[in-house]
């Protein structure tokens, strides 16, 4: 399992930040139509039941973007993955079909509230930490290329920055070639059900993704 941890920085500032995460081997490829179907079931539901200007309230929207605010990034400008993901499905726009590990990870998200971050395993050097970006930290992000993450809850390794509950990076993205994926499920400590979310994303895996020799782990303060 790959080793994370929590900087005392970030732990200082949002003491009830919990991750929850999963590493395992899968098999990457064209999402199958049963999850597609169960994405789409989900996105239907939520449309019938949620307004946009209800979705910030949800518990862990509020939690994650008062974590943002304590951190030092407006959550309106720099929205978390799973509200703009949120927004929209509810605004009634299709959801990009990027693989099976993507999709399995948006559907996760979308029932759960959580920001996720989904990546390529072999391409992480080194332990993890969880921190706070710093001013001129180079980061390149999917699809928006250079990202400022100052005051940004990010993942780094060796290497330097790889991921954020806003926009995950280039380097460490998930490919058709993705053979190990490491999925962090972040919780900026609203009282929802992480370890069920947890549940939910490791059967989604071994059932669409052929995930085996799983491992998963709880980061939490002592």
């Amino acid at each position: 399992m790959q080793k994370l941890a929590i900087s005392e920085e970030l732990w200082g500032k949002v003491p009830g930040l919990r991750l929850w995460c999963i590493e395992s081997d899968v098999v990457t490829g064209v999402s199958p139509a049963g999850l597609l179907q169960l994405l789409e079931e989900r996105c239907q539901e939520l449309r019938g039941r949620l307004k946009t200007e209800e979705i910030s309230m949800l518990p862990a929207i509020r939690a994650s973007r008062a974590a943002y605010r304590i951190t030092g990034k407006d959550p309106a400008r720099y929205r978390l993955s799973a509200e703009a993901l949120l927004r929209r499905v509810v605004r009634g726009e299709a959801l990009y079909r990027i693989s099976n590990v993507v999709d399995l990870l948006n559907l996760v998200s979308l029932t759960s509230g959580f920001s996720i971050g989904g990546y390529d395993a072999e391409a992480i050097d080194g332990e993890v930490e969880f921190g706070i970006g710093r001013a001129g930290e180079p980061y390149q992000a999917i699809g928006r290329g250079e990202f400022n993450i100052e005051g940004l809850p990010v993942f780094r390794d060796r290497q330097g920055a790889f991921g954020s509950p806003t926009s995950d990076s280039e380097r460490t993205s998930v490919t058709p070639g993705t053979r190990r994926f490491l999925m962090v499920i972040i919780d900026f400590g609203s009282p929802g059900t992480l370890r069920e979310t947890g549940s939910q994303a490791a059967a989604l895996l071994r059932e669409f993704a052929g995930a085996q020799n799983m491992e998963t782990q709880l980061i939490e303060k002592p």
